[in-house]
């Protein structure tokens, strides 16, 4: 597993990226730094998970770099290397395996000793609150609750950055404040935190903050 690196930026510059023949982003520039947490806003449609999913090497820029430490990221193979992690908007679990086994199986094929995987996979279900539902197939969990499996096997990862897409929009106001505390966590335990959000309220406790309108970028403030 990859540690962090307490030196170490997400750094994106001029990042444009294309799709059937129109930018998706247009010379959008950002930094996440260790420690802190960026939120990225902007409507529907604005390029908020097209960014992400660029950052996480998902998706390759028509032009501009990333780069993690200094060091490029060029692709996913890279930026798992470098242990930049997403949680997708749309989770992604498996629905016919248990919420510990969606957290587990991801951790083992990364290299984590069975142990440690299984360790971490149970803290990061109580983390989110479903240490209730560990053995619970996902396909039985309501919506918020599948949310949170995805959330909890983001987390158990301990990545370098972290980057989250809208994942308090399926949550109750008490998830949705626990997740927020969630992230600011990682941030403190040194991690770069990106969270893609239109909640402006949750944007505003962030620590900086990247407004996108139709794939052009401008920073709000710190």
């Amino acid at each position: 597993m990859t540690t962090v690196d307490a030196g170490g930026a997400l750094i994106a510059d001029s990042l444009t990226v294309s799709a059937g023949g129109h930018h998706i982003l247009t010379g959008v520039s950002m930094l996440a730094e260790p420690g802190r947490v960026l939120a990225v806003t902007g409507a529907s449609g604005a390029g908020k998970t097209s960014l992400l999913w660029t950052l996480t090497g998902l998706v390759r820029p028509e032009s501009g770099t990333i780069t993690y430490a200094g060091e490029p990221v060029g692709d996913r193979d890279s930026a798992v290397a470098h242990g930049i992690v997403l949680i997708p908007q749309d989770n992604g679990v498996a629905p016919s395996l248990t919420a510990y086994e969606n957290v587990l199986i991801p951790l083992i094929g990364t290299g984590c000793g069975s142990e440690e995987a299984a360790e971490r996979a149970v803290d990061a279900l109580e983390r989110v609150g479903l240490a209730g539902q560990v053995e619970q197939l996902v396909e039985e969990l309501s919506g918020g609750q599948q949310q949170r499996v995805a959330i909890a096997r983001g987390l158990a990862q301990k990545g370098s950055v972290l980057l989250a897409d809208e994942i308090t929009s399926e949550l109750d106001a008490a998830n949705r404040e626990r997740v927020l505390e969630l992230l600011h966590a990682e941030a403190w335990r040194g991690a770069a935190v990106v969270f893609a959000t239109h909640d402006l309220e949750a944007a505003g406790a962030c620590d900086a903050r990247l407004h996108l309108v139709d794939g052009a970028a401008e920073y709000i403030g710190r």
